[in-house]
């Protein structure tokens, strides 16, 4: 390996939107997440939608009315 050109390998702080945060070992000091094991569907069993600009009601919307009339 060539010395020099490899970027320190040191303890990172992650830190998920949920407020949760935990100690890792990465090259960037501070990862920002989105869900963590504590958040996520999978591990609580609870289903959290995150709606990005009205989708999830327009998907209901419109198959709502596909059902109704079929």
């Amino acid at each position: 390996m060539k010395p020099g050109i490899h970027p320190k390998y040191r303890r990172a702080t992650v830190q998920c939107a949920c407020g949760n945060t935990f100690v890792t070992s990465s090259t960037v000091p501070v990862i920002h997440v989105e869900v963590c094991a504590k958040c996520h569907p999978y591990f609580t069993g609870k289903q959290k939608l995150v709606d990005t600009a009205g989708r999830v009601e327009r998907f209901r919307q419109k198959y709502r009315a596909e059902k109704a009339s079929g």
